[in-house]
């Protein structure tokens, strides 16, 4: 990959002494305590700073007692112990890998762990929460030793962090897909993983404590070990570390806190990302924290501090009412996309496109067998699509519904059913067309509309209106959709086309505006009414449910306009999709014609989401296996790819209507169970 970044143990020049450590690391304690005592005096009730005092030194009333004790004290104490959990973990990932972006949530630790407890929870099994703590730890260790094994160590920030949030993504669909279909045994898990440090009494945190500090007395034993390993691995063996045996531990011990702090209070986002770099200048100036026995404390306290800091300017900011009910990592997966967002406009590219892929040109008869076998495809989808389901009909039912002569219940199946079905394939062709058009324009072969957060931007606009607006219409909702994704588009382009649209600047902006997104969409559900929370969370599940036939004429329309441009401007898309020379020397102006194509995708894009919710990975799947089929010509790889998107979608509805029927689950949640192997082997094949 293009860009790599390195722990600053390990090439950080520091000077300073120990009494500035030491008074940087008091400051630091001085500061959390303050932070905490903030924490302490906030809540819904009438109890103030006065009653706080009274309660711990004995002389409040019952109530107030119960309230400061029961409530506050145990509130404050988790987000100290989660917050220290996650910043010493990121600190020893980022260490270990040898890269600034490592932590719980790009090594998708913290989506394993949440997979782990919601697996537990379907199973109606009652445990411990320390045994609890072991399926979180489980999942997170597993979901770490993946990621780390595609990334491996010194990799680039890119393929870590694509590495990890396409696990992540794939972790996170199967755990939604329990939410969807176990919603009583499941209720609450949804807003328990946005991360809250709300508490009911000290049992969490006093059964959670031991775990913790056993990882955190584990990274601190192998601290010196961790030292060598900064500097490189030849050099640690030099002076006999056993490489292999500290990685495991370290990545143990980590997944260890994590699954502390993921089990008391859920993932409480980009902590343990966020926490290191505040802590990175400090081991430029100040010798000592080079140390891993020092810089790990110092991470925790970091941690610790970015917890209660967002959990005060949360209820700083919001009333009493909704400061209670909005998760504290909320706040913090805001900071940890901002923080994403200006490490990209940091790394250096080495190069602004990938390589080229292996030019291929197969014949025109293999490209035409190749389009009439998917025409086929298309069509067996959609006939299967509209037969089954929850109850099968035969094709006689729709030649007669087709005339009018169907009977009642004939009927109604086909009027829900026909409208589904022609979405989907519709979301299907439009996001392939453009991950087609987006991967020519930026030369990135990773380049997609979820990856880019052009999805992620188009489900904010549309569930701010869901939310908002209950009886919204299909063309009020593809609007939305439509600025939420030009809203985001603009910012992720604009800021990676500084200097060329590199992999590493585009990839780290698009995630880090769709982690905002995210974090934005779950604020709004977590407000809105259960009703519009369900109604919401089944849509961006990739759910045709409920959809009409006007909800299909928005991507109807944009995919008929992508067409057209990419018919007219195939030429281009083959010159802007080699280099920035080839067409400046033929006498194409590329700004313009970039930025033309870029919006096309986008409409495509947004009028996708607002059709069938947000579906991941397809703008990347079809327009890779298009080119691997019929070669790079654009003439050709985009009605290949238009009919392989079409099918894939098609397919994931029907599957998601069929096999667990009358259940049903979002073809997004199938298409991401599909794209995420995909991915990742991707990177896989691009290691090198």
């Amino acid at each position: 990959m293009a860009a790599t970044a390195t722990a600053p143990a390990a090439t950080a020049p520091a000077d300073g002494s120990r009494t500035g450590a030491v008074a940087v690391a008091a400051l630091l304690v001085c500061l959390v305590a303050v932070l905490a005592v903030l924490d302490i005096t906030q809540g819904t009730s009438s109890v103030g700073a006065s009653e706080v005092w009274k309660a711990l030194t004995g002389r409040a009333d019952a109530a107030d007692a119960s309230v400061v004790i029961a409530s506050r004290l145990p509130r404050a104490a988790a987000g100290l112990l989660a917050g220290a959990a996650l910043g010493a973990a990121g600190s020893a990932l980022q260490t270990v890998s040898r890269n600034v972006l490592a932590s719980p949530d790009t090594l998708a630790v913290n989506a394993g762990s949440y997979l782990g407890l919601g697996v537990l929870t379907v199973s109606g099994l009652t445990l411990p929460l320390f045994a609890s703590s072991g399926v979180a730890f489980t999942g997170g260790l597993a979901a770490a030793a993946v990621v780390l094994a595609l990334a491996g160590p010194g990799a680039g920030t890119v393929r870590l962090v694509l590495a990890g949030s396409a696990l992540s993504l794939g972790l996170s669909a199967v755990t939604d897909a329990l939410l969807l279909l176990f919603p009583e045994r499941t209720h609450g898990l949804y807003l328990w993983n946005q991360g809250s440090i709300s508490q009911n009494g000290f049992d969490g945190v006093l059964q959670m404590a031991p775990v913790a500090a056993a990882g955190l007395l584990g990274l601190l034993l192998v601290g010196r070990r961790l030292d060598a390993l900064a500097l490189g691995d030849e050099a640690a063996r030099g002076i006999g570390v056993p490489v292999r045996a500290t990685r495991i531990t370290v990545v143990v011990c980590a997944a260890l806190l994590s699954a502390a702090a993921v089990t008391l209070t859920g993932p409480v986002g980009f902590v343990g990302l966020c926490a290191p770099a505040l802590v990175r200048p400090l081991a430029r100036r100040l010798r000592p924290f080079v140390r891993v026995r020092v810089n790990l404390p110092v991470a925790g306290l970091a941690g610790a501090g970015l917890v209660l800091a967002a959990d005060v300017l949360l209820r700083a900011c919001m009333s009493e009412e909704l400061s209670v009910a909005v998760p504290t990592g909320v706040v913090t997966s805001l900071l940890g996309a901002v923080f994403l967002v200006g490490m990209a406009l940091r790394v250096r590219d080495t190069t602004s496109a990938a390589a080229p892929e292996r030019l291929r040109i197969p014949s025109r008869a293999a490209f035409l067998t190749t389009v009439a076998v998917l025409v086929a495809a298309l069509v067996a989808v959609a006939i299967a699509g509209v037969l089954l389901g929850d109850t099968k009909l035969l094709l006689g039912d729709v030649a007669n519904w087709a005339q009018g002569q169907a009977g009642q219940a004939v009927g109604f199946v086909l009027d829900t059913r026909v409208p589904r079905v022609v979405a989907a394939l519709l979301a299907g062709a439009a996001l392939a067309l453009s991950g087609t058009l987006v991967q020519a324009v930026t030369r990135n072969p990773l380049a997609e509309p979820g990856i880019l957060g052009v999805s992620g931007g188009a489900a904010l606009g549309a569930v701010l209106l869901v939310t908002t607006v209950p009886l919204a219409g299909s063309w009020g909702i593809a609007g939305a959709a439509f600025a939420g994704a030009g809203l985001a588009s603009l910012l992720v382009f604009g800021l990676a086309a500084r200097g060329g649209f590199g992999q590493s600047r585009l990839v780290l902006v698009g995630i880090g505006v769709s982690t905002a997104a995210i974090a934005l969409i779950s604020l709004l559900i977590v407000l809105t009414d259960p009703f519009n929370a369900t109604k919401a969370l089944t849509w961006l599940s990739g759910s045709t449910y409920g959809r009409t036939l006007a909800d299909a004429v928005p991507v109807a329309g944009a995919l008929v306009l992508g067409i057209a441009v990419a018919v007219v401007r195939r030429t281009e898309l083959d010159l802007v999709s080699l280099d920035d020379d080839t067409p400046r020397l033929l006498g194409l102006r590329t700004a313009p014609a970039r930025f033309g194509l870029l919006a096309v995708g986008v409409v495509l894009s947004a009028t996708a989401v607002a059709a069938a919710g947000t579906i991941g990975f397809v703008g990347l799947v079809a327009p890779h296996a298009a080119r691997a089929l019929v070669g790079r010509r654009h003439a050709r790889v985009v009605p290949v790819a238009i009919l392989l998107g079409a099918v894939l979608v098609g397919t994931a509805d029907l599957l998601g209507r069929t096999v667990i029927a009358p259940a049903q689950l979002g073809a997004g949640l199938m298409t991401a169970a599909i794209g995420t192997p995909y991915f990742l082997y991707l990177l896989v094949r691009t290691r090198r």
